[in-house]
């Protein structure tokens, strides 16, 4: 899709794009330039966390950094103009120049003889000739209204220390110029106020030049008996006491927005939990010789510069399993009612990260040798965990692995991934006493559990995989003989 407007000869604006499949917004998560830097075509200006992964936007235009929209920790929706370049810096014509922040008040009030247009005066704010479309500019908030904020919301986070009598009353935020127009907040923080139930007019910005934050909403939020309770202390010593654990017990509490990655887990897994009927079966095999092929093949020289652990033998297992039963390797298409038969394998692998739980993909990982399928694995591991992982990565796959095993669980009952047949499940390999060869022995063994859509997988093809998995990890030889 198209990201950027023109808005004059002199003056280009780059608009957050759909980065992924579909995607409706991004989160800000971090600027690279600020207004007065150069850019250049290509240069990445910032990051923005989408539904699926953290990505980096480059800007397709050189110029000057004329402003920024948006601060970081900002959810932008697709399209929104985020960064104005000036691509003719120098050229003499006539532009807006962002007001000074220390001024906001002169700001507010253009004069008559002002361009008609946008002139931005704040990040992520303008103001134009016409009142009908931005409003007059509030003015900032009094030091006395920030002290009891930060006085109030350290107590309610249960650290702080008692407000000062000096500011304890709540009018004195009020300023002047109030009455004239709405108070300054973003797009984003208008939105939560309003989920939440809270007057932006009632609350006290503690954010620069006036702005109400997330933080100022969220304090808002808090029950007015907690907030009464703070400030009244000094006079009513015996109710405060009473309240003051109120609020104190909220602290023991922390509300986290449902945003990014986490946000795109929960709408997955909940979309698959309740559509496709998932089966899950479990199997216990022993996997010492699996483990001893393992120790061998980290001294091939044909394996060096790779990572070699079970989950590559394990992967491969799947594969050869897949092979053997093709019909496994299909998806549902409801619209159709349709089975749609997969030729090809995209293997995904579980990773969990510091934003959460992605499931990147080993493109056609059914026609690469071993090790190329652990060149794979190891740079796919790499990429998640340093939070690289783009959105194609992680689209188009066919089957999963989740290793809970690094957690030392036995086992679990995995949720498919969306639009896929099955997940397999690898618990941890301990050594246990076995029946091998008719006596009992310590043995390498783990759990495996397979769920599969039983609106395509009946209960025999499943159970084929699970074994045929089983099988060859029991008699890794069988990779040869199978494959």
């Amino acid at each position: 899709m198209t990201t950027m407007t023109q808005t004059s000869a002199r003056f280009r604006e780059f608009k957050m794009p759909d980065v992924g499949e579909g995607l409706t917004e991004a989160e800000i998560l971090k600027w690279f330039v600020q207004p007065g830097d150069t850019v250049t075509d290509g240069q990445v200006v910032c990051e923005v966390e989408t539904a699926k992964a953290a990505v980096e936007l480059p800007i397709p235009f050189d110029g000057v950094v004329h402003e920024l929209r948006f601060s970081e920790g900002t959810t932008v929706d697709v399209g929104q103009v985020i960064i104005t370049v000036d691509v003719a810096p120098g050229s003499g014509e006539e532009a807006p120049v962002p007001a000074p922040v220390q001024e906001p008040v002169e700001a507010s009030a253009p004069a008559a003889d002002e361009p008609k247009g946008r002139t931005p005066v704040l990040v992520g704010y303008g103001v134009a000739e016409s009142s009908t479309k931005r409003r007059p500019r509030k003015g900032a908030a009094a030091p006395e209204a920030a002290a009891v904020a930060a006085a109030v919301q350290a107590e309610l986070n249960g650290h702080g220390a008692p407000a000062p009598a000096a500011p304890v009353a709540p009018a004195a935020p009020a300023a002047p110029e109030a009455p004239v127009g709405r108070p300054l907040a973003k797009p984003p923080v208008r939105k939560l106020a309003k989920d939440l139930g809270i007057d932006l007019a009632t609350v006290v910005p503690t954010g620069k030049d006036g702005i109400i934050t997330r933080e100022d909403v969220h304090a808002a939020a808090t029950p007015a008996a907690a907030v009464a309770a703070v400030a009244s202390e000094t006079v009513e010593p015996v109710a405060a006491a009473v309240e003051v654990v109120d609020a104190t017990a909220s602290a023991r509490e922390t509300r986290i927005p449902v945003k990014g990655v986490r946000k795109a887990i929960a709408q997955a897994m909940v979309g698959s939990a309740f559509t496709a009927p998932h089966v899950t079966e479990f199997v216990t095999v022993d996997v010492t010789r699996t483990m001893k092929l393992v120790a061998e093949l980290k001294e091939d020289k044909e394996m060096a510069g790779v990572r070699v652990n079970p989950l590559l033998i394990i992967a491969k297992a799947l594969l050869v399993a897949i092979k053997r039963n093709p019909e496994v390797n299909a998806a549902w298409d409801e619209a159709n009612q349709e089975i749609v038969q997969k030729h090809y394998v995209n293997l995904g692998i579980a990773a969990a990260t510091p934003r959460g739980l992605i499931v990147p993909n080993i493109k056609d990982a059914h026609e690469k040798t071993l090790p190329q399928l652990a060149a794979a694995l190891g740079e796919l591991v790499t990429t998640a965990r340093d939070g690289k992982t783009s959105p194609a990565a992680m689209a188009g796959g066919t089957v999963t692995i989740t290793n809970v095993g690094v957690f030392g669980v036995d086992t679990g009952t995995p949720i498919l991934n969306p639009g896929e047949s099955a997940i397999l499940a690898v618990g941890a390999i301990k050594l246990q006493p076995w029946v091998h060869k008719g006596k009992v022995k310590p043995r390498q063994v783990t759990t495996l559990a397979l769920s599969f859509d039983h609106r395509l997988v009946d209960g025999e093809l499943g159970s084929k995989v699970l074994a045929d998995v089983a099988a060859i990890l029991e008699q890794p030889k069988r990779l040869i003989t199978w494959a």
